[in-house]
């Protein structure tokens, strides 16, 4: 077992000056729950670095999730290779030896092509998350919330959107029946859910719903040799809905502070959680659900659980949250414009200083593959900032072929779980039979002697057409799909 178990991750060695040697900087792995942030302009070195720690975290039996947002994460599967430029900076900050292999690693994938499917049910997602998913206005998320609480008190499965979307059928039908107990059920505020979701659908997001659903243990395996293994979300296409991105990721770290239990301080962490583009998560973000990731942030390091943020200047993190990151990796910043000026000094203004170099130049003079670190130490307290040359990873820098990711994906333990999807009896079929039965039973057969008379539709007979018109057009749109699927797959 690597010696990252005993002296923390190896993250790289600092060089004051001609001749001098290097100073290993190490992350304590006691203090890797008290999260951390990469930041630096593209093209700096954010990637390395965000391998450099995932390997290390590995090598000391620590699963970690990390979001790869521009497919070049999976080398950290497979043997790295001995570049001259790798093996020359391991010299040059004592890395002896300089060991290259693969880590263990399990490829996800919302879409289920680049790796096993992550899905929950819509009851699980909840209609919080689902509001911000939707950008509903206050009435409409109040009109969610009774769908919620008629479908628990009905007896009615929410799995996947097609049962959400009958839930709001019904509610649109007995909504002036229902608002007496449980407030008023616009038809309006009903018709925009259902456009949202339309849209939703449109993004492909009906993939996330369903079932089996994900269970947290498949994100926290160890290798039978002592490794964690390194959960990789594919994300490449998925960030190009930005806002279903931002959205799964915080609803996987509430699941975490939810279902894992307090332990408190702990020798290192149960799992490091690592969101790439950070910014997404916050850009456009209400007040109220800044402060309740803040709040999840600082409460769920008790729960043995680290949070990496990875971004381009730590101006994109709430100050609230900012706070809360005491393990930093500065990489060089832009300082062309009034604004980016002030993002160097507002970074710099966050280390411990280093009475060596001024911290808020340095930041636009780092080379690729260059730092400014500053690490907790075994006390918790901030260390001094120091000019750092990050260390070479491991595992192999970028992409891998098509082929070896599928084979992996084939060799995965969590495979028989996820890769076939299930849809059982739910809200969808139980109303659909509700509408069959209250038809059957209220609406009498016309004889064949003469031409039934025009009356008017009872309610049991407006909901029956409701329903049947819900089924329809979800039975309707699966067809669509299975002809022209190839078609809609490229845009």
């Amino acid at each position: 077992m690597p010696d990252s178990i005993f002296n923390g991750i190896f993250i790289g060695g600092t060089i004051e000056g001609p001749g001098e040697s290097a100073e290993a900087q190490r992350l304590p792995l006691a203090r890797a729950n008290r999260h951390g942030l990469i930041a630096g302009a593209t093209g700096t070195g954010k990637t390395v670095s965000l391998q450099v720690l995932a390997e290390g975290f590995s090598a000391a039996g620590v699963p970690v999730f990390l979001a790869d947002v521009k497919g070049d994460l999976a080398g950290i599967s497979q043997k790295g290779e001995a570049k001259p430029a790798f093996t020359k900076r391991a010299e040059q900050i004592g890395l002896n030896p300089f060991e290259l292999r693969g880590f263990p690693t399990v490829f996800w994938d919302l879409y289920g092509t680049s790796g096993h499917p992550i899905r929950t049910t819509i009851s699980e997602f909840g209609p919080l998350m689902l509001s911000r998913l939707l950008e509903l206005t206050e009435a409409q998320a109040g009109v969610l919330d009774i769908a919620f609480q008629v479908a628990d008190d009905e007896g009615l499965l929410l799995l996947d959107l097609k049962d959400l979307r009958a839930m709001l059928a019904f509610l649109g039908e007995r909504g002036e029946a229902l608002g007496t107990r449980y407030g008023n059920v616009a038809k309006a505020s009903v018709g925009a859910i259902q456009r949202a979701l339309l849209g939703l659908e449109r993004q492909d997001g009906e993939i996330f719903f369903g079932e089996p659903a994900f269970q947290l243990a498949d994100f926290m395996r160890q290798t039978y040799d002592g490794f964690g293994t390194v959960n990789i979300l594919a994300a490449d296409r998925l960030i190009q809905s930005p806002r279903l991105y931002a959205t799964f990721l915080l609803w996987l770290l509430s699941e975490l502070f939810e279902e894992l239990p307090e332990v408190g301080d702990v020798d290192k962490p149960k799992l490091v959680f690592v969101f790439d583009e950070a910014h997404l998560l916050f850009d456009d973000a209400p007040k109220a659900l800044v402060a309740k990731v803040a709040q999840v942030v600082r409460l769920i390091r008790s729960k043995g659980v680290g949070v990496y943020f990875v971004t381009q200047s730590p101006s994109d993190i709430p100050e609230e949250v900012l706070g809360q990151l005491g393990n930093r990796i500065q990489h060089a910043l832009r300082a062309f414009t009034p604004k980016e000026q002030r993002a160097v000094r507002s970074a710099a203004e966050t280390f411990r200083p280093n009475p060596a170099f001024d911290a808020s130049q340095v930041i636009t003079e780092l080379g690729v593959g260059e730092a400014l670190v500053s690490l907790l130490d075994a006390k918790g307290a901030p260390g001094i900032v120091q000019r750092t040359l990050i260390r070479p990873p491991s595992g192999l820098l970028g992409p891998i072929a098509p082929a070896e990711r599928q084979r992996l994906i084939g060799l995965s333990p969590v495979g028989p779980r996820y890769d076939t999807p299930v849809d059982r009896d739910s809200a969808y079929e139980m109303l659909a039979r509700r509408a069959q039965q209250a038809a059957a039973a209220d609406i009498p057969a016309p004889t064949p002697a003469s031409k039934p008379a025009r009356t008017r539709e009872s309610p049991a007979e407006a909901f029956a057409k409701s329903v049947a018109r819900a089924v329809g057009s979800q039975i309707g749109r699966a067809i669509f799909r299975g002809v022209l699927g190839s078609l809609t797959k490229k845009r």
